[in-house]
């Protein structure tokens, strides 16, 4: 069975700032991985690249065995991968349920229907017509992955999701992380919060100045504290 992602010497311009040097990573279906490292080592940039978001772009992408690079930014979607910026995208001028509704199903095997993902997201039932800015940061936050997930994408890319958020909220997106882990989701997480994403991730890259550095298992981690404290300032 092919990864679900696949970066085979990934380098990334944003004009002509080289921000990844290289960068070699693995994704087998069902896992969820998280992506480590300081601010500027590279890690959202890495999930940009896979849409095709950055600037010039050179190595191999792999999405399902199909390879990415080259492929138009407008296409890549379409090979089942959904990206939630660390900004969400919610529009403010649309209510909750229509900002749900608004991305078109891009995958062959369809999306989770609007029932699935309001059972999973109760807040948003209750807050469905409600303008995108009278939602709190928590829902916006669940907003910007329930409407991937209604694209069909079954990987998923997700930027900093607990960034700035209540504990009660972020208790509630590691029960989603682990829900859609049940379901079969690939899930590949840029995280700050060490002990939210901690016991959500089945392996950890850590990356610095655009390379990874270092790879481990979630079974590696409790040996590997020094190692993170030097790499991560954790």
């Amino acid at each position: 069975m092919a990864a679900a992602l696949d970066i085979r010497d990934l380098h990334a311009w944003y004009g002509e700032s080289h921000i990844l040097h290289g960068v070699n990573l693995q994704v087998q279906p069902g896992e969820v991985v998280t992506l480590l490292g300081r601010n500027g080592a590279g890690r959202t940039t890495t999930l940009r690249a896979v849409m095709g978001l950055t600037g010039a772009r050179r190595g191999s992408i792999r999405i399902n065995g199909t390879e990415a690079i080259g492929t138009p930014v407008h296409r890549i979607a379409h090979l089942g991968v959904g990206y939630c910026p660390e900004e969400r995208g919610i529009y403010a001028s649309l209510s909750c349920q229509e900002n749900l509704l608004l991305p078109p199903r891009v995958a062959p095997e369809g999306g989770m229907s609007v029932d699935e993902i309001l059972a999973m997201f109760p807040n948003l039932r209750e807050r469905a017509s409600s303008p995108g800015t009278r939602l709190s940061g928590g829902e916006q936050q669940m907003l910007a992955v329930a409407r991937i997930l209604r694209t069909g994408a079954r990987i998923l890319l997700l930027d900093e999701i607990s960034e700035g958020l209540a504990p009660v909220i972020v208790r509630q997106l590691g029960v989603m992380v682990r829900a859609l882990r049940e379901r079969g989701f690939t899930i590949i997480m840029v995280e700050q919060n060490f002990r939210f994403a901690a016991p959500l991730a089945d392996r950890f890259y850590v990356l610095e100045h655009g390379v990874v550095v270092d790879m481990f298992s979630a079974a590696e981690l409790p040996a590997r504290a020094d190692r993170l404290s030097e790499l991560l300032g954790v």
